[in-house]
């Protein structure tokens, strides 16, 4: 089982794609490592069989054959995908709810369980509150009426 999932995963990159100088293919696959597949989007272009990740990492290939950087690189496929396509995006103002949003939804869902929680352990056990001095009084005459109206 271990090498099914192993072996479709491992060949995403079609040998064809390949560049012929090693150094530009090592290039090309840390490139693709760490871009997002748009599709598939848990997964890198580099482990992706989706056919727009084909598309991504041979334009990454023709990118730096043409000789950019891999900074380059990168920048071309930031403003052509968004910072969404990378899978470690830069924190700023524009990715700041990407990072913290499920740390912050979790912050809230803790506040939320405690404060719940609380309220729970302040109320009485039987379920009703305490009455006052006056409600008690009050309660009593109106039972002893009760009581008197049923003799």
């Amino acid at each position: 089982m271990l090498m099914i999932v192993v072996s479709t995963t491992a060949f995403a990159v079609d040998p064809g794609e390949m560049l012929p100088d090693p150094a530009l293919e090592a290039r090309a696959r840390a490139i693709s490592a760490e871009v997002r597949c748009v599709v598939c989007q848990n997964q890198s272009i580099d482990d992706s069989n989706a056919e727009i990740a084909h598309d991504m990492r041979r334009a990454i290939r023709e990118r730096l054959t043409q000789g950019d950087s891999d900074a380059q690189v990168v920048a071309f496929l930031r403003s052509r995908y968004g910072d969404f396509v990378l899978l470690k995006p830069p924190f700023d103002i524009r990715t700041w709810l990407m990072w913290l949003g499920a740390p912050l939804t979790l912050l809230l869902a803790a506040f939320l369980l405690w404060r719940g929680l609380r309220r729970a352990a302040t109320k009485p056990a039987g379920g009703t509150p305490e009455l006052s001095s006056e409600e008690r009084a009050r309660l009593d005459a109106l039972l002893g009426e009760d009581r008197e109206a049923r003799r």
